[in-house]
């Protein structure tokens, strides 16, 4: 029997929809296939990886000025749940094209340019490339192959595709024409309208959803089921249910709550809310770090990056997420909530071991710390993986030294992900680098202390003696970029 309070309730494309009765691990995708029969959304991979389901949301977002915006995003449905999309517009292929059947002119731009082959990928690069229509109005060949990172295309070849992107903006009509544009008003005022002011509880048998209304509400949700599984944005607990089949009873989906999405700059540096997507956080963390821009770019895609947070790859605790590293590195605090108040905490502490964080069942992460850099720091993050894009670390360095004014290390701190159970600081490397001259002598003197830190292990993603070599050379890399200097890096052959 089924007990709710409330109904998940939002747009999808020109119809308002609402749903007092839906499972909690039920994907937009298999709504979208399987209920409304809105088949150009395709299952491809079923993890988030080939884009052959892309689709874009809508929402309401601060506008940074004390308002709010509509803020529309390409996102995979195959890992985004319907639990999750109460007050938003979901947009799908089939609601592209003008009433009378005139194409898109992303759409009609493919056709032209010979974008397609099998077909297969096609809505999913359309509405990728659609998503940057909507916000980029002459996009460069870097943002083209931006936007379609999370594409993945086995046939066709990208040439075409990125020609269509370039034609489709110099195709823009009229507003009466685009779906979104003529009726973004009407929706920003009905996304209003549809938003929750309590918790919505749905319950069928075991299968229990909650979507809390505030942070207070969720505190007192987690109060009372202790044992819930948080999701925000799905790009990892999307997962759990489509490949490993868990249940992750009961859910509650977080990702409309304002007080998480916020992020505050002071002088002292940025306050990011736990709720805070990659790509909400780019502009902020770029401008402040600029390395970080890089090293954001390169985590999933775009659809990943629009639907992942920074709170979520933190909470997860992987031993390989991309954040912890840098943002322990910039020396970044925690703040966790509950029911019975807030503590804080230095982030590295927040790792205990391989799947344990120091956070209670009760607990929920609010928001990350990240305190500004002093001028003069250096400061990097580097990633390597097997591919460039949308693939997931062999290892991540992250770096931030300070030197006096005899050249000399001041301070250092240094984390790695990938070369220990826990994303974990190099102290050892950082004891032997203060008080050093910054010269290659003395990275080269201080290379075997990474052997004191790391015993990394060897997995599918690399070896061990790889992980250990390449962790070496990274410090020298950054040696090497600081002082615009050359020198030999060691060969892997010479440790094998």
């Amino acid at each position: 029997m089924t007990r709710a309070s409330g109904s998940i309730r939002f747009i999808l494309n020109d119809t308002e929809v609402a749903l007092p009765e839906v499972s909690p691990t039920e994907t937009l995708l298999d709504y979208l296939r399987l209920e409304r029969r809105l088949t150009g959304t395709k299952e491809g991979c079923a993890e988030g990886d080939c884009g052959a389901c892309t689709v874009l949301i809508g929402r309401l977002a601060d506008s940074g000025g004390g308002g709010e915006k509509l803020v529309y995003e390409t996102v995979n449905a195959c890992v985004r749940f319907v639990g999750s999309l109460n007050a938003t517009h979901v947009v799908t292929v089939e609601h592209l094209a003008a009433k009378d059947g005139t194409l898109h002119p992303v759409q009609q731009a493919m056709v032209d340019l010979h974008g397609s082959q099998c077909g297969f990928c096609t809505p999913g690069i359309v509405m990728s490339l659609y998503g940057l229509w909507l916000t980029d109005e002459k996009p460069s060949r870097a943002a083209i192959e931006k936007a379609l990172q999370g594409n993945l295309c086995r046939c066709t070849g990208y040439e075409p595709i990125v020609r269509a992107a370039e034609a489709a903006a110099g195709m823009r009509p009229a507003a009466t024409f685009d779906p979104i544009t003529r009726t973004r008003e009407a929706v920003t005022a009905r996304l209003k309208h549809l938003r929750a002011t309590d918790t919505i509880t749905i319950q069928n048998g075991e299968d229990c959803l909650i979507v809390p209304a505030d942070a207070a509400g969720l505190a007192t949700v987690l109060a009372e089921h202790p044992s819930a599984t948080i999701v925000a944005g799905s790009t990892d607990v999307g997962l759990w249910v489509t490949k490993q089949l868990r249940s992750i009873n009961p859910v509650v989906f977080i990702s409309g709550i304002a007080e998480l999405q916020r992020i505050e700059r002071s002088d002292a540096g940025l306050t990011i809310g736990a709720g805070v997507s990659y790509s909400e956080a780019h502009d902020a963390l770029t401008s402040a770090y600029p390395t970080l821009g890089r090293l954001l770019d390169r985590i999933g895609g775009e659809q990943v990056r629009n639907m992942g947070t920074i709170g979520g790859n933190i909470a997860n605790g992987s031993p390989i997420g991309d954040s912890p590293p840098p943002l322990i590195a910039l020396g970044a605090t925690l703040t966790l909530r509950s029911k019975s108040g807030a503590r804080t905490l230095p982030l590295e502490d927040f790792f205990l071991a391989y799947g344990r964080q120091d956070r209670s069942p009760q607990e929920f992460v609010e928001s990350i710390f990240v305190p500004a850099l002093p001028a003069g720091d250096l400061f990097a993050a580097y990633k390597v993986s097997k591919r460039r894009d949308e693939d997931i670390s062999a290892l991540l360095a992250a770096f931030r030294i300070s030197l006096d004014q005899e050249n000399r290390v001041a301070a250092a701190r240094i984390a790695y992900g990938g070369m220990a159970a826990t994303p974990k600081r190099a102290k050892a490397v950082e004891a032997a680098l203060v008080g050093q001259p910054w010269t290659e002598e003395t990275i080269r003197a201080v290379q075997p202390a990474f052997e004191t830190d790391y015993q990394p292990l060897t997995d599918w993603r690399a070896t061990g003696a790889y992980r250990m070599l390449a962790a070496k050379n990274l410090l020298m890399r950054l040696f090497l970029e600081s002082t615009g200097e050359t020198a030999e890096l060691r060969r892997f052959e010479e440790v094998a």
